[in-house]
């Protein structure tokens, strides 16, 4: 869809050509490139949020704005223009004395489905000479990622869940050799944004999940540290510390939540302590928990014969 005109593209260039930037401020051995800030752009589209932004930048700040195009790329891209977005305008200006702009988008919100990935290039139309391109990647282009971001409720995560663990695939219970769990989990009565997961890894031992809502862009899971997942005699068959094993979120990696398609990510940091004191870490553990109805439930536990809790007989 490219409608940028001649007539701006050139007399964007005339302007360029015919001033040279200021001296103070510049960069990169006084050359001066314009180019996207980075090469992907992920965004969540909110039902209330109007434009979400991508931000473009400059190695020099001039003491003249500077107009240049926008234009979609078609080949490629899974988003169509009009339809799931729109561009607010197919210029950007860098105004005099700065080095940044944005190109601001607007997601549809009701034509974004909750499993959707989505996306387009954006490609800046310049002069040749503006352009940074290397080996690794052509700056003057980004591609764009839409996702459907639904409001938070701490009810979307209580109800059943089906656990798909590392840890228990290299660990499991003596008692119950499956990688995969289902559990029940349910708001906690006083702390908000808090989940209960019941019998979470192994039996008999409960842990709880916070849910940030701080910032919808990046919707992270918290967890107090020292949560028992389990005494040691029954996964490791022997005792090595205090007869605990401890968990909390990984230091190392995000653990996020996606409210729409009612699933979390989670990294577990796993270790063993003796009177309080760090004696060992078992690990950093992927884990996958995927809410699911009573009906589906029912079924795995069926079909499938997956471990965790008793599943409620069908009424007659």
């Amino acid at each position: 869809m490219r409608r940028i005109t001649a007539f701006l593209l050139a007399a964007g260039a005339a302007g360029i050509l015919a001033t040279g930037c200021n001296s103070e401020g510049k960069t990169y051995s006084d050359a001066e490139y314009i180019m996207f800030a980075d090469t992907l752009s992920t965004n969540l589209v909110f039902q209330d949020e109007e434009y979400f932004t991508v931000p473009i930048t400059s190695t020099t700040a001039c003491d003249y704005d500077r107009t240049i195009g926008v234009e979609v790329i078609d080949q490629g891209s899974t988003a169509i223009e009009g339809y799931h977005y729109r561009l607010r305008s197919n210029t950007i200006t860098i105004k005099a004395g700065e080095r940044t702009a944005n190109v601001e988008v607007a997601g549809n919100y009701d034509h974004i489905q909750d499993t959707d990935s989505l996306g387009f290039i954006l490609k800046l139309v310049m002069p040749e000479q503006l352009k940074w391109n290397n080996i690794y990647a052509d700056f003057d282009q980004t591609k764009v990622v839409l996702y459907k971001g639904c409001p938070f409720d701490p009810e979307t995560f209580t109800g059943w869940c089906v656990v798909t663990s590392l840890l228990l695939y290299d660990y499991p219970s003596a008692l119950d050799t499956s990688y995969q769990r289902l559990i029940l989990t349910e708001k906690h009565p006083t702390e908000p944004n808090t989940i209960i997961l019941h019998d979470f890894l192994y039996d008999g031992y409960d842990v709880t999940m916070r849910f940030n809502t701080d910032d919808p862009a990046e919707p992270l899971i918290e967890m107090d540290e020292d949560q028992m997942l389990s005494d040691e005699q029954t996964v490791f068959g022997q005792i090595n510390a205090d007869d605990k094993i401890l968990g909390t979120v990984s230091p190392y990696n995000n653990s996020y939540y996606n409210t729409c398609q009612r699933y979390v990510t989670l990294w577990l940091y796993v270790y063993l302590k003796n009177m309080g004191t760090m004696v060992g870490t078992v690990g950093d553990y992927y884990n996958i928990l995927e809410w699911v109805s009573l009906e589906e439930a029912i079924r795995l536990k069926e079909e499938e014969n997956m471990s965790g809790p008793r599943i409620p007989q069908r009424p007659e």
